[in-house]
């Protein structure tokens, strides 16, 4: 469960910048495609870890140029006590404005250790994402049979946008708190 955090008027989305908290939940046999594990969306499993991430500006982004990689700074640390989280964000004056869900999958493929490949199995369908030096992403893609032109590097939120037609606020890339967008999740 991913839940993103800002200001009440959007003050990170409207500099590209994103806050996130993870809770990640170990597979209990794992869903696969097609198939959904029935969690009451008050009652979750057992935590295994959190990842609280920060992320930066999209480069380019403030220059509206679409480009092929989506490069961004990114600062990521483990949270012990996710359940605490929120009171410290909301003494921050942070509220908590998307959450969204995925089933997460991570490969390796041969001789390139120091690519990350993820399957992520969302509301909205399922994506690659391949995380690491451009030549290495090109490389991996064309071996999973994708080609240039098939590259998206919209957020979740975005496409999730895109999903309903709507046509709310974004800071490029990402949406923004008054997008009016309402959470990504699987249904029961």
């Amino acid at each position: 469960m991913n839940t993103l955090y800002d200001t009440s008027d959007g003050q990170l989305a409207r500099h590209g910048q994103m806050l996130r908290l993870r809770v990640e939940n170990a597979a209990r046999g794992g869903p696969r495609a097609g198939q959904r594990r029935k969690v009451a969306k008050d009652k979750p499993g057992p935590t295994n870890s959190a990842v609280l991430t920060l992320k930066g500006p999209v480069n380019g982004a403030e220059a509206n140029q679409p480009k092929r990689y989506k490069i961004r700074e990114e600062h990521e640390l483990r949270v012990s006590n996710p359940e605490q989280m929120p009171k410290i964000f909301e003494a921050l004056s942070l509220r908590p404005w998307f959450r969204y869900e995925k089933f997460r999958s991570t490969f390796t493929l041969p001789g390139m250790a120091r690519l990350k490949l993820t399957l992520d199995e969302t509301p909205i369908g399922l994506f690659v994402e391949l995380e690491g030096e451009p030549g290495e992403i090109d490389r991996a893609a064309g071996m999973l049979g994708f080609a240039r032109s098939d590259y998206i590097n919209k957020s979740y939120g975005a496409l999730f946008m895109e999903e309903r037609g709507m046509a709310g606020p974004t800071s490029g890339i990402e949406p923004i708190p008054s997008s009016g967008l309402t959470d990504m999740l699987f249904r029961s």
